[in-house]
């Protein structure tokens, strides 16, 4: 059972990191990889943008940014068809979310011959996280049983406190249950699953 906390807005500091995975407009309504309903996550993210920026928590934004003959591809046998290619417009961020000039971006899937789901593999976040003395992060973004499990439990693996923005992140759902699933998983992990929780 997930183990759901619905509590005042959080206050974020300076040892807090809010870390948006990968709202690209390829995993958006009308991208090559969409994400159902991916779209409803960036109003929700803002007001978190918002708060992180007023609060001075730091603000990290990841991003797949594949070369062309990715091997996630379908083309080389991979289970996704071609999406966030470099310098492509699906590859772009939601045109909606308002990302500060200070946020960190974060490109992942950048080598043709590696799949890196997570927004920690492979590119030194989390010891720079550690530089930074941040203990909590916050996650949201798409999607949520793909690459936002895989930054979440890779999180909690560095020693993070991990919290999970339930409203500020959608499945993919290639199974009926594979929402419920993950955010067992999660929670079973010790990832707090935040429901109802709206940055202010």
């Amino acid at each position: 059972m997930s183990r759901e906390i619905e509590l005042a807005p959080p206050r974020l500091g300076p040892a807090d990191a809010l870390l948006i995975v990968d709202v690209q407009n390829d995993f958006c309504p009308g991208g090559a990889l969409s994400v159902p309903q991916g779209d409803e996550v960036v109003p929700v993210l803002n007001e978190w943008i918002r708060a992180a920026t007023k609060s001075g928590a730091r603000i990290v934004v990841s991003r797949d940014w594949h070369p062309p003959d990715h091997c996630s591809f379908q083309e080389r046998g991979g289970p996704w068809p071609r999406h966030c290619v470099q310098q492509t417009r699906g590859a772009e961020f939601h045109p909606a979310l308002q990302l500060p000039p200070q946020a960190q971006i974060v490109s992942k899937g950048t080598k043709a011959n590696a799949d890196d789901y997570s927004a920690f593999k492979g590119t030194g976040l989390a010891q720079e996280l550690k530089r930074a003395e941040i203990a909590r992060v916050w996650i949201g973004g798409l999607a949520l049983d793909y690459c936002v499990r895989a930054t979440v439990l890779d999180a909690l693996a560095a020693g993070f406190q991990a919290h999970l923005i339930a409203d500020a992140t959608r499945a993919v759902k290639l199974h009926g249950d594979d929402e419920q699933r993950t955010l067992d998983e999660l929670s079973a992990a010790g990832c707090a699953i935040e429901k109802g929780r709206h940055a202010s």
